[in-house]
């Protein structure tokens, strides 16, 4: 009996320490509609292969799965939460009944019943009773069918199918052609496609495929009469064939009831497809096999990653999704690269930078450490870049990783060159008809202006997106810089980081509010009503967000921003209009506020508050729309996933902060949790406790930092990441005046954050990069300047040449004794270093009856501070004695001081010639 009761405690022992399965929170479906487009199907983090559903409903689907219309196949690349356009839906099956007359026509079937969708597993159940089942690992998947008894059983594999665009913007992938070979248990081959949300030129992928049944198969291969057609031009038992046209095959199992098929992809070759599928899920394989390890492979590398003692399940099913979704995207595709030859880390699938800067990567950092040194892409697919849609957001991303201490798996040098290269080349244009103004594959399309002139002028598409984000980019750089010890650079890329002011209109009006980023073409400022954006889309000055939130998004110049919107008070009540329901119908979804949760622009918005002293209107806002807008449910996301970004903005609500990107600088919100860990690897951990939180008592009344009292909206890497940390908050019903301590760094501002920024620059008195017409009036008066100073220098030479003339006659007609004995009575040398020229006058006045004018009076040329320029009188209280001969050649240098500087290249001829000789000539005495 003892030892009975011995074996059932450690039995109980043992089942508590069995680690909790965290898979069951996830609900893979959340964010499926409603727009936000997430992947429901099977994966692995990071997995190259996402096996699901296809669906046609007439519009977009853009991954693959939706709730309507119809199955037309089950493939195995996929998407996670995109717009834009559909990509990939490749190396497709779709199961049939009955006899098949022609694969390419009408290969569909409907939904009988809800899909069952969890980590690992997915059902699907058709309107012809067939059910399919699935299962991936990183870079294989596995199918399972079951078919009603009594009929036709048939796998059709067609290697055209693709996911297509019905948005008409030239971005509809298109299959190119391929290649198949069969036998009765397996096929292998390559297909070519081309487009996609990035427009990508064509790609390729390999294939291997081997099917297990109790009946042998029967197969038939078939082809289009052309590419796109549902038309056969044959329908035979070929068992090899490749063409341009549409091809595949169909597999016939008599009357099982049972198949299942093992499915290998890859870039390099169909060798190694075969080899992936065959490692990955050998012969025998099961299903539920499958699944188990799937769960422990999402529970050990990244679920685990945050445990708490929260029992809430509705909130524990928002953090374990939202960790689930934001590790869908990129694709690990290290050894899979097939552009070039290397063992280095590659990831694709990168959907966009642009989404994923602000908050995504910041969290990778925490919870995937070593993947996070691994990968600086910006905008990438199928092995190809493209879809950039503001700056160049992997500067953004570099920046936060070396300001954060990446050091080691990142060759700085190289890394640094590469932000250069952003910041200083145009890329060329690859003529996309979302916007054919410039590059949308990489890079900064709209350099040209952004170097010339400061600013960006419509004649580049969301020119004012691109003025903001080149911004923050050469902030990014300037932080690189000052790292590397590349002082220079930390200057050049520091102003430039600045520009954005060159935006900045104090004569825009909104809502009783003056002062926004607007439009700018050379000839000043374009009338602009912050409540618009004429589309927010490529073609327009602005990209998915409204002036009002572009306004608010120079997040390391933000010390000006304050200044620029009226002063700390002024900004808060600007901030609390951005969330005040009922200003705009462009937001009608979200109570028509400006504020929209579903862009990434306004993502730092609701955080703000913290850089004047409400940290508690921070946590207020930024609640509400976490609580508004997200729930685990199909329906969930305020908008597009975005890859994860969405979700990523939600897990750093649920943690309590916020990070500013470029920078160490974290705000600090209200944790969702009494009690959240969060393993950052190498035993080191940070540990979030609250106190007195509940629904509707989330405010911040007290922090502790690492055991000490804090009084700062803010916290850094160091304090809390680096080596770990504790955060204690007590939080309460009402808000709190306790962030008494300095408000968080605004790094690119020229002064200290401590600085009351209601006086640092007064509204509309930044200094900007002029505009045309300024330039305009400066070069009319440089060039009147010079038509004076070349008159007055025309008529000295002029009397010069008379009075030596004079001076020749006087000359001949007295004899040179006499000559020297008058002119000593002309000029007169006051000790060895003071030169004064005398007489004159009364010579000239009796030899042209009229006195000369003098170089000192009001009709000089003036230069463009209004002081005297030209002087013909030169003072020199040094020991050389000056010539009359070399003062007349430093007149005339003089006079063309206020010439301007000669555009490059410059070759001095002429009357440049001229003044460069006697500079040389000056150079050279």
């Amino acid at each position: 009996m003892c030892l009975y009761a011995s074996l059932t405690v450690l039995l109980v022992a043992a089942a508590r320490a069995e680690p909790t399965d965290l898979t069951q929170y996830v609900l893979t479906n959340t964010g499926q509609t409603n727009g936000g487009n997430t992947f429901a199907g099977v994966t692995l983090p990071f997995g190259m292969v996402k096996l699901g559903p296809d669906m046609f409903f007439g519009a977009d689907s853009y991954s693959g799965d939706v709730n309507v219309g119809n199955f037309t196949g089950f493939s195995m690349m996929h998407e996670s939460g995109t717009g834009g356009a559909p990509k990939y839906g490749v190396v497709s099956q779709m199961p049939a009944l009955g006899n098949i007359t022609n694969p390419l026509a009408n290969l569909n079937d409907t939904r009988a019943s809800p899909d069952i969708a969890s980590v690992g597993y997915y059902k699907a159940s058709l309107g012809s009773r067939i059910t399919v089942e699935l299962g991936a690992t990183s870079r294989a998947g596995f199918y399972q069918y079951t078919f009603p008894a009594g009929n036709q059983s048939n796998v059709v594999v067609d290697i055209s199918h693709v996911l297509p665009s019905y948005r008409g913007q030239g971005l509809s992938q298109h299959y190119l052609g391929g290649n198949i070979t069969t036998s009765s248990d397996h096929y292998e081959g390559h297909a070519d496609y081309d487009n996609g949300w990035n427009r990508a030129p064509d790609w390729r992928i390999f294939f291997c495929a081997f099917f297990e049944s109790n009946t042998s198969a029967t197969v038939n291969t078939f082809i289009g009469q052309n590419d796109n057609t549902s038309k056969l031009a044959d329908y035979s038992t070929a068992s090899n064939i490749n063409s341009t046209a549409r091809l595949g095959a169909v597999f016939y199992f008599g009357n099982a009831t049972s198949v299942t098929s093992r499915v290998g992809i890859s870039f390099i070759s169909t060798a190694q497809a075969c080899d992936n599928v065959n490692t990955q899920i050998p012969a025998g394989t099961t299903l539920s096999t499958l699944t188990r390890n799937a769960k422990q492979v999402w529970n050990g590398e990244v679920l685990s990653k945050v445990t708490t003692a929260e029992s809430n399940l509705s909130n524990l099913q928002l953090l374990y999704s939202s960790m689930y979704h934001m590790h869908l995207l990129p694709s690990n595709r290290t050894g899979e690269n097939p552009l070039w030859t290397s063992t280095e880390p590659y990831y694709d699938d990168v959907y966009t930078s642009w989404d994923l800067f602000r908050c995504t990567f910041a969290l990778l950092q925490v919870f995937q450490p070593r993947m996070y040194e691994e990968l600086y892409a910006d905008a990438r697919s199928s092995n190809f870049n493209g879809a950039s849609q503001g700056g160049s957001n992997s500067d953004n991303i570099l920046a936060d990783a070396y300001i954060k201490g990446v050091r080691g798996a990142v060759n700085w040098n190289d890394g640094y060159k590469a932000m250069q290269k952003n910041a200083e080349v145009t890329p060329p244009n690859n003529n996309d008809p979302r916007d054919l103004s410039s590059s949308t594959k990489e890079g900064r399309g709209a350099l040209p202006d952004w170097l010339e002139l400061g600013y960006i002028t419509p004649r580049y598409g969301r020119a004012v997106t691109r003025a903001v984000e080149y911004s923050v980019n050469d902030f990014s750089l300037s932080q690189v810089a000052a790292g590397l010890g590349k002082s220079p650079d930390v200057r050049k890329y520091i102003d430039r980081s600045r520009n954005w002011r060159n935006h900045w209109s104090p004569e825009a009006t909104s809502l009783n509010f003056f002062g926004f980023i607007v439009p700018r073409s050379r000839d000043g400022f374009i009338e602009q009503d912050p409540l618009q954006c004429g589309g927010c889309y490529w073609g327009d000055a602005y990209y998915e967000g409204l002036p009002w939130k572009y306004s608010f998004n120079t997040h390391h110049d933000i010390n000006t921003l304050i200044a620029l919107s009226g002063g700390p008070e002024t900004f808060v009540k600007r901030l609390d209009m951005m969330f005040t329901p009922n200003i705009t119908s462009r937001n009608a979804a979200f109570n028509s506020t400006i504020f929209n949760p579903g862009n990434e622009p306004s993502f730092a918005t609701p955080y703000l508050y913290n850089y004047v002293g409400r940290q508690d209107l921070s946590v207020k806002q930024s609640r509400n729309i976490a609580k508004s807008y997200y729930s685990p449910t199909p329906g969930g996301l305020p908008g597009n996933s975005d890859a994860g970004a969405m979700e990523s903005w939600l897990l750093w609500n649920m943690l309590g902060l916020y990070p500013m990107v470029g920078q160490t600088t974290f705000l600090i919100g209200s944790p969702w949790f009494a009690n959240t860990s969060i393993s950052l690897g190498g035993g080191k951990s940070l540990t979030m406790t609250t106190t007195g939180g509940s629904n509707d008592s989330y405010y911040v009344q007290t922090l502790h930092v690492n055991g000490k009292p804090w009084t700062q909206s803010w916290v850094t890497w160091d304090q809390i990441f680096a080596k770990g940390g504790t955060m204690d908050f007590v939080l309460g019903h009402e808000p709190k005046n306790w962030t008494t301590g300095p408000p968080p760094p605004s790094p690119a501002s020229e002064h200290s954050q401590y600085t009351n920024s209601s006086i640092i620059v007064r509204p509309g008195e930044v200094p900007m990069a002029p505009s045309a017409a300024v330039l305009s009036k400066e070069a009319h008066r440089s060039k009147l300047l010079r038509d004076v100073a070349l008159g007055v220098m025309g008529f000295v030479v002029l009397g010069l040449l008379v009075l030596a003339g004079w001076l020749w006659w006087y000359w001949q007609e007295t004899g040179q004794e006499k000559a020297f004995t008058r002119l000593g009575k002309l000029v007169t040398v006051r000790g060895s270093s003071q030169i004064m020229v005398r007489g004159a006058q009364d010579q000239l006045t009796h030899l042209f009856k009229k006195r000369s004018i003098s170089t000192k009076e009001a009709g000089r040329p003036k230069s463009v501070d209004d002081s005297i320029g030209g002087e013909t009188i030169i003072e020199n209280d040094g020991e050389i004695q000056i010539s009359k001969k070399k003062e007349l050649r430093v007149l005339v240098l003089e006079a063309y001081d206020q010439e301007p500087e000669p555009a490059e290249p410059w070759t001095p001829r002429g009357t440049n010639r001229r003044i460069h000789d006697i500079a040389e000539e000056r150079t050279e005495s």
